[in-house]
């Protein structure tokens, strides 16, 4: 029996959340979300609650059963709350600035890299070696910031680069005489 799938979501003051179907529809401050689950899992409302369950004893629906659960979960958690990712920028002239709908990274290439902000994402730089990426779709603002990371991955020597603030950098040695 899954563990994490028997779980009901509960559904927050402020979320209204209507299942049709196989598609689970969440309305929150942050913006409406829609997911389609699979024909393995039957999801329905019970007391304020999303309770998702498999429709039959096959190995497909267990296994999608604490998935399908996670997914309601993250998209009540998503509209209602929203989803944050920190990065840092650690080196010597290397910086981040939002110009209106885009993100300017000066990462010590001959020119500035400049990252369109996606709708419903929004971005913040306090100081110019921080960004946070806010969104209500955890999927999109952790594909945003492993994209941002890949321009200019930590490097081990120094730990130069774009990094999550989460994240610790393993140091290597420099070269001995």
């Amino acid at each position: 029996m899954s563990r994490i799938g028997k779980h009901p979501v509960p559904v927050p003051s402020g979320v209204t959340v209507s299942v049709v179907g196989q598609t689970v529809t969440a309305k929150g401050k942050l913006g409406e979300k829609k997911l389609t689950l699979i024909d393995d899992i039957s999801v329905e409302m019970k007391d304020g609650t999303v309770v998702v369950l498999p429709r039959a004893e096959t190995r497909r629906a267990r296994q999608m059963w604490a998935t399908s659960r996670s997914l309601v979960n993250n998209l009540v958690k998503g509209v209602s709350e929203g989803f944050t990712e920190d990065l840092e920028i650690n080196g010597v002239g290397y910086r981040a600035a939002v110009q209106g709908k885009e993100l300017v990274l000066a990462l010590g290439y001959t020119h500035d890299i400049r990252y369109p902000i996606p709708a419903g994402v929004t971005m913040k730089t306090e100081k110019p070696t921080t960004i946070s990426i806010l969104g209500p779709d955890k999927q999109q603002v952790g594909q945003i910031a492993a994209e941002l990371r890949a321009y200019r991955p930590p490097e081990p020597y120094k730990g130069k680069g774009v990094k999550y603030v989460s994240e610790t950098i393993l140091r290597k040695e420099g070269k001995k005489k």
